[in-house]
C-alpha cells in the first residue's frame, strides 16, 4: 500500500461485547495510515478505547441508528482526507492484509467506488451476499416462505447464487457488513446513509446510489469471516424494525414500478450470462 493512501474505518457498537470489538481492532490493525473510529450507541460510555493509539472513541449518548452513526465516520473520513473508508460490523474478522489488497485493486480504476470481499461463515461456507435490487416479492418470500420450491429458485436468482461467487462482478446490491468506500466519491456526490432507516436496508439504499455513479464490486480475491447473528429471525423487535425499513425502502424507490431496479438488475444478469458463456 502506498503510504499516502490513508484509510479510515468505522465500527458502530451498541452494548457490544468487548471481545467482539477487540477482534475487529486486531483485524483492522490501526496505525498512522489506518485510523479507526469506534462510534458507540450504547446506553453507557466506556473509557477503554480512549487512549489506544490511532483509535478515536465517540459516545453518541443515544442509539441513533446504524446509518446515522456511520455518517459520523464518513464525516471524519472526509475531514482526515482519507482515500478509502471501511465500514465493518462488530461480528466481522479478517486478515489485516486484505485492506491492502483492496486498495491495490481500487487504485487501478477511479470507477470503483465500493468493494465487498467474499464473506464466509466461521465454518468457511460462503454467505451469498451479492444480490439483485430487491422487489417486494423477494423481501417477503425470502423472509417468510424460503423453502417452497419455486420461491427457492427465485431466491437463488435473487442472491445470484449460480455464478459461483468465485469471480469479480459489479452487482447493484451487496451486504453492508463490510463496506470499502472511495471517499472522494462520497464527498463529491454528497453520499451518506439515509438516516430514516434506523436499521436494515440502509446498506441497500446507499450501495444502490453508489452504483449509479460507479462500480460496486464484489471482490472474492480476499475473504472476511462474518458470524451473522440474523437477529431479525430471532427477535420480534428486530423483525418489526426490518419490516419498517422494507416499507421505507419501497416507498422511496417504488413497489412495483421501479425502472432503475429493472435496468440495474438486467445489466448484472447480462454480465453474468456473458461470463458464463465464456467459461
Amino acid at each position: 500500500m502506498v503510504k499516502t493512501d490513508r484509510i479510515t474505518a468505522a465500527l458502530v457498537t451498541f452494548n457490544t461485547p468487548e471481545a467482539d470489538i477487540e477482534k475487529v481492532i486486531d483485524s483492522y490493525a490501526p496505525s498512522a495510515h489506518r485510523l479507526l473510529f469506534i462510534i458507540d450507541n450504547s446506553e453507557e460510555p466506556t473509557c477503554r478505547y480512549n487512549d489506544i493509539p490511532y483509535i478515536t472513541y465517540i459516545f453518541t449518548g443515544n442509539n441513533m441508528g446504524y446509518g446515522a452513526a456511520h455518517n459520523i465516520g464518513i464525516y471524519f473520513s472526509i475531514v482526515y482526507e482519507a482515500r478509502y473508508h471501511c465500514i465493518v460490523n462488530p461480528d466481522i474478522s479478517f486478515h489485516s492484509q486484505i485492506i491492502d489488497r483492496m486498495v491495490e485493486y481500487a487504485n487501478q480504476s477511479e470507477e470503483v467506488v465500493y468493494m465487498m470481499p467474499k464473506i464466509v461463515y466461521p465454518n468457511g461456507h460462503t454467505q451469498y451476499l451479492c444480490k439483485l435490487l430487491p422487489t417486494p416479492f423477494n423481501s417477503i418470500a425470502r423472509r417468510f416462505l424460503p423453502n417452497i420450491g419455486f420461491i427457492r429458485k427465485e431466491n437463488e436468482r435473487y442472491i445470484l447464487k449460480n455464478f459461483g461467487y468465485d469471480r469479480i462482478i459489479n452487482p447493484p446490491c451487496l451486504s453492508g457488513c463490510f463496506m470499502f468506500l472511495r471517499v472522494s466519491t462520497l464527498k463529491k456526490e454528497g453520499l451518506r446513509f439515509d438516516d430514516r432507516f434506523f436499521m436494515y436496508y440502509e446498506d441497500f439504499d446507499l450501495i444502490r446510489r453508489l452504483h449509479r455513479v460507479g462500480k460496486t464490486i464484489f471482490y472474492p480475491e480476499v475473504t472476511a469471516v462474518h458470524t451473522h447473528a440474523r437477529l431479525s429471525y430471532r427477535q420480534f423487535k428486530m423483525m418489526k424494525e426490518q419490516i419498517k425499513s422494507a416499507f421505507r425502502y419501497f416507498n422511496k424507490y417504488g413497489w412495483f414500478f421501479d425502472i432503475e431496479r429493472r435496468e440495474m438488475n438486467t445489466r448484472i444478469l447480462e454480465e453474468l450470462r456473458i461470463l458464463s458463456s465464456n467459461d
